[in-house]
């Protein structure tokens, strides 16, 4: 029931022009995404494991159109595993190129983050998740045996891109700008400035005069 309902998606998403690849391309590019980020916890021993992902505008496939490109990103998890729940922390590190806010060029970005996120295991996970007001805690079944974590990874890299996508205040106007955008921009901020006068006091200074 499970695969028709995926095939029906697919097809949908296929015939409104969404895709560009190969049906048959992009399910196995899903499938084999989720095996890659699948981890087998129940054969894990208490204690820490290290696992580490190459992060590529690939990955990002699945997730739909991103606006930044050409992503080199490791990410590098820590799992705890205790009795009854883990403890999780993600490091991001890496690059990105991404449209410059100031003046549209592509700049590269620098990535680095760390996150923490803690999977009890419960009997209920559903509503417990619904309840739960702690985006860093998630619940799974007790009967689970592994762990995705390609949404978190998506998640947090996400989460990593400064918020201010522009070069420092040193490089404006160097190699990696837009000069005409930058010169643009300027005569905008000088006519807002001259246009900053307050109304009210245009006129008065033909009275000052008058007693």
């Amino acid at each position: 029931m499970e695969l028709a309902f995926i095939d029906l998606i697919f097809s949908l998403l296929w015939q409104i022009g969404l895709f560009f690849l190969p049906l048959q391309t992009l399910k196995n590019v899903d499938m084999n995404h989720r095996r890659e980020y699948e981890i087998a916890f129940v054969g894990l021993k208490p204690g820490v494991h290290v696992y580490e992902y190459k992060v590529d505008d690939k990955f990002f496939i699945p997730f739909g159109e991103q606006d930044f490109s050409n992503c080199d990103a490791t990410v590098k998890l820590l799992l705890d595993k205790k009795s009854g729940f883990m403890q999780l922390k993600f490091d991001i590190d890496g690059s990105i190129q991404a449209g410059c806010d100031r003046c549209g060029n592509t700049l590269p970005l620098q990535l680095w983050d760390e996150f923490n996120i803690i999977v009890k295991m419960v009997d209920e996970p559903d509503t417990l998740n619904e309840l739960e007001e702690d985006p860093d805690v998630y619940y799974i079944s007790r009967n689970e045996s592994h762990l995705q974590v390609a949404n978190w990874i998506y998640e947090f890299v996400n989460l990593s891109i400064p918020l201010q996508k522009t070069c420092a205040p040193e490089e404006i106007g160097g190699p990696k700008c837009n000069k005409e955008v930058l010169e643009k921009l300027r005569k905008m901020e000088e006519e807002a400035t001259k246009d900053s006068t307050p109304t009210v006091w245009k006129g008065v200074e033909k009275f000052k005069d008058l007693e």
